[in-house]
C-alpha cells in the first residue's frame, strides 16, 4: 500500500511534468522543473485580497524556494514512507476525491426517494404549522393529578378566551419550555406522524391560522393548540437543493463514495487505499487546480514533519541554547517601561499577608505556588495568586506596591480584600530567558529554521528564470 501512495505522488509529479510543453518553467530546485501554474497556484492562493501582509510576485520567490527546498529535503529523508504521514496525507487527500467518485445520478435517486417518501407520508395532506400550551402530566398520573391538570388548562383556556395573548400565556405557563420562548411556537412544518396522535387530529382539525382548539389530554399531557399556518409541499424542484444539503449533513455521500470505493476495489482486486490512489491520479490528471491542491496537501504535511522533528522540537527542548541565544540578542528584549517578575496575592484573612510573604522569602520562585497552595489552601481556598512577569499596567497592584505607582486606586478582589505581591522589579530588562518566555524560544526557532534552510541553499541547486517571473499571471 505504500508503495502504491509513493506510486501515486510520483505519477503526480510526472503529470506536471508533461504540462511544461505549455506551461513554462519558472525555477528548477534540485534538479526538479517547476511549472508557472505551480507558482501561481501556490502564489495566488497566499497573496489574496484578504491577506493582510501581501507581497511582490519577487519578494515570494524566495519564500517559494525556501518552502520547495524544505519538501524536497523531506523527501530525501523519506519522511513521506512514514506510516503516521500517508495516513494523514490520506485522510486529507479523501476530503477531495470521495466526493467526486459519486455520480450525479446516484445522488439524484437519493435526493428522489428522500422527495418521494415525504409526499408518501403526506398521504395527501398539507403541512401545518403549529404552537401549543403545554402542562406536562406525570407517567401513570393518578385521576387527581389528572384531574387538577385539568382543572388548570381549563383556567388557562378560560384566560384566553378572556382576552390574554396566547404568545404570553405560552411563555409564562407552559412546560414546554422549548416552545415556550417561541409563544408556544414548534418551529417545523408538520405532517402526518411529526407528533403524537391526539395532537396531530387537532392540528389538522385547525382550519384558518390563529384558530384555537379546546384543551386536549394525550399520553404527556394536555395541550392547548394553535394552527399558525399552512401550506402544500414545494415541487421537487424548489426543495432539492435543501433536501441534497440535509442528505449531506446525514452523510448519504460519504456512503455512495464508500460504495463506489468498495466496488472499484472488488472489479480491481485491489484494496480501497490502493483504489483511491488510482482515482486520485487520475482526476489530478484531468483537473489542474486540484492536482495542485492535493500537491499542496503532499508537500504541506513533509514540511511540518520535518521542521518538526529537525528544527522545531530540537530547539524548544535545547533549553542551554535558547538560554544562550537569550544573552546573546539580550537587548532586543529590553523594556521600554518597568516590569515585575512575581506574585500577585489575595488573602481572605488579613493575617496571611504577613504569613504568606514570610513562607515565599527564601523559597525558590518556581515552587511559590505549591508552596501557598499546600499551607493555607489545603482545605479551602483563602489565598490566591497570580505568578508571571508584570508590565506596568497590567496589574493595579503591582503597579502601586511594586512599581510605586501612586496615582494607581487597584480595585478590591471580591471575597479576598487583603492583597501584597513578592517579587522582583526588573527596569532595564529582563535578568533570564523565562521573563521573556516564550517569545525568546519563537525566535530561537526562527534562527535555527534560517541556519538550516542556509544549509539547504548550499545543499542544493536553484536555478530560477527571472523572464519567466515576470509573466506571472500577466500571460
Amino acid at each position: 500500500m505504500k508503495k502504491m501512495l509513493l506510486a501515486t505522488c510520483m505519477a503526480l509529479t510526472e503529470m506536471v511534468a508533461s504540462a511544461q510543453q505549455a506551461d513554462p518553467i519558472v525555477m528548477r530546485i534540485a534538479g526538479v522543473d517547476v511549472p508557472r501554474s505551480e507558482f501561481e497556484y501556490n502564489y495566488n492562493k497566499n497573496n489574496s485580497d484578504d491577506v493582510l501582509d501581501k507581497k511582490s510576485v519577487e519578494e515570494y520567490v524566495d519564500m517559494f524556494v525556501d518552502y520547495k527546498l524544505k519538501v524536497k529535503a523531506a523527501e530525501d529523508a523519506r519522511y513521506d514512507t512514514l506510516s503516521s504521514y500517508q495516513k494523514e496525507f490520506r485522510q486529507y487527500r479523501d476530503q477531495q476525491i470521495r466526493p467526486l467518485l459519486v455520480k450525479k445520478e446516484a445522488m439524484e435517486r437519493e435526493v428522489r426517494s428522500y422527495y418521494d417518501g415525504m409526499l408518501k407520508q403526506l398521504d395527501g395532506h398539507d403541512l401545518r404549522m403549529a404552537a401549543h400550551i403545554f402542562l406536562r402530566l406525570p407517567q401513570n398520573a393518578s385521576k387527581e393529578e389528572q384531574e387538577a391538570g385539568k382543572v388548570r388548562i381549563d383556567s388557562i383556556y378560560q384566560a384566553y378566551l378572556g382576552g390574554a395573548s396566547y404568545e404570553e400565556l405560552a411563555k409564562n405557563l407552559s412546560d414546554d419550555k422549548g416552545t415556550a420562548v417561541r409563544g408556544g411556537l414548534i418551529p417545523q412544518w408538520l405532517g402526518p406522524g411529526n407528533v403524537i396522535k391526539e395532537m396531530e387530529d387537532v392540528i389538522y382539525q385547525l382550519k384558518d391560522s390563529g384558530d384555537v382548539a379546546k384543551p386536549i389530554l394525550s399520553p404527556v399531557g394536555y395541550h392547548i393548540i394553535q394552527l399558525r399556518g399552512k401550506k402544500n409541499l414545494e415541487s421537487y424542484e424548489q426543495l432539492r437543493p435543501q433536501i441534497e444539503q440535509y442528505l449531506d449533513r446525514q452523510g448519504v455521500r460519504d456512503r455512495l463514495a464508500q460504495e463506489a470505493v468498495d466496488a472499484l476495489s472488488k472489479d480491481r482486486n485491489i484494496t480501497a487505499e490502493e483504489a483511491l490512489d488510482i482515482e486520485t491520479a487520475q482526476f489530478c490528471k484531468k483537473d489542474p487546480d486540484l492536482r495542485y491542491l492535493v500537491k499542496e496537501y503532499h508537500d504541506g504535511l513533509l514540511l511540518f514533519e520535518i521542521m518538526k522533528t529537525e528544527v522545531w522540537d530540537p530547539a524548544a527542548k535545547d533549553s542551554a541554547s535558547v538560554e544562550r541565544y537569550f544573552k546573546d540578542n539580550k537587548d532586543a528584549y529590553a523594556y521600554d517601561k518597568p516590569h515585575f517578575r512575581g506574585m500577585v496575592f489575595y488573602c481572605k484573612n488579613k493575617r496571611d499577608v504577613k504569613a504568606v510573604k514570610k513562607l515565599l522569602k527564601k523559597a525558590d520562585e518556581t515552587k511559590w505556588i505549591e508552596l501557598v497552595r499546600n499551607t493555607f489552601n489545603k482545605d479551602s481556598v483563602t489565598v490566591r495568586m497570580e505568578q508571571r512577569v508584570f508590565a506596568q499596567g497590567e496589574n493595579a497592584f503591582v503597579d502601586k506596591i511594586a512599581l510605586k505607582q501612586k496615582k494607581v486606586a487597584p480595585k478590591e478582589k471580591k471575597g479576598y480584600p487583603y492583597a501584597d505581591v513578592v517579587g522582583k522589579v526588573l527596569k532595564r530588562g529582563p535578568e533570564k530567558w523565562t521573563d521573556v518566555g516564550s517569545q525568546v524560544v519563537t525566535d530561537y526557532q526562527a534562527s535555527c529554521e534560517k541556519a538550516f534552510v542556509e544549509g539547504l541553499r548550499k545543499r542544493y541547486e536553484v536555478k530560477i528564470y527571472p523572464e519567466v517571473i515576470a509573466t506571472v499571471n500577466k500571460h
